[in-house]
């Protein structure tokens, strides 16, 4: 079972960052990434849809690779599905949250900026993380779900000047509300950190939870006496390949950039 992969899901590419965070401090772990095109965007799914989108997903992983713990890599589904599937299945899984906490400790203004997506926005764990971590802050939320979107589908092809358009409205709506702080609520907005703080100006700092999650992963491990000692294969898959064909293109970079071998 030590031996047994780490899975990753997320509805594209957005856990990978965190996913290569933990891949340079554990090398000796072996990972399996599931990329869910079929049913990307999650943002825009509803809590029953999105529940039940996860439990089918994670039995896939759980009767194909048997992996000895799961990562849900990604906001929406963690915000939403993540009680659920610790009760259905026994293996450890660790859920993705906007890192309110420690923005609200860093915050010198007292004015966060959140963006994540539409579901993430408006569900009732966000509002509930806010009160009990932030309630001295005022928090600024900003629903990026074009910005999700460009970069799942066009940021391999996108050219610079594009990037920044498809940014500037957050940019400036973080701007205009005095924010000191921007917690990246969707992992797919890592892929564009540099350029949002570029834009932003070093008067507002960006943060998200890759840290806080990785090291929470390494905990679970070790004190489940789950790290492995024998390095496998790691394996990338893509969902809904029958649906856009085309889009599979896009996706070639990642076994290269990753390690990952494409199944």
């Amino acid at each position: 079972m030590n031996n047994s992969p780490l899975a990753f899901l997320d509805s594209g590419i957005g856990g990978l960052p965190y996913l290569e965070w933990l891949k340079e401090r554990l090398p000796q772990e072996s990972f399996v990434y599931l990329a869910d095109n079929l049913n990307f965007p999650y943002g825009t799914k509803s809590k029953e849809q999105l529940v039940k989108i996860m439990s089918d997903t994670m039995n896939f992983l759980y009767r194909k690779y048997n992996p000895k713990a799961a990562v849900i890599a990604c906001n929406t589904a963690s915000v939403i599905s993540l009680a659920s599937l610790r009760e259905e299945f026994r293996f450890p899984i660790i859920g993705v949250v906007p890192a309110v906490k420690p923005a609200a400790f860093m915050s010198r203004k007292k004015r966060i900026g959140l963006m994540a997506s539409n579901r993430t926005i408006e569900d009732s764990y966000t509002e509930n993380l806010i009160n009990e971590h932030a309630s001295d802050c005022a928090v600024f939320r900003y629903a990026g779900t074009e910005i999700i979107d460009f970069i799942e589908n066009k940021l391999c092809t996108a050219t610079t000047e594009e990037a920044t358009e498809i940014i500037r409205p957050a940019v400036d709506f973080f701007i205009n509300n005095d924010v000191d702080i921007l917690v990246l609520g969707c992992t797919h907005f890592l892929f564009l950190e540099k350029q949002l703080q570029s834009l932003l100006g070093d008067g507002i700092s960006i943060i998200d939870s890759r840290e806080g999650v990785g090291n929470q992963i390494i905990r679970v491990l070790g004190n489940n006496d789950l790290l492995s000692a024998e390095k496998m294969d790691d394996y990338f898959i893509l969902t809904g390949t029958e649906k856009n064909r085309e889009k599979i293109k896009n996706y070639n970079w990642i076994s290269e950039k990753y390690g990952l071998c494409a199944v």
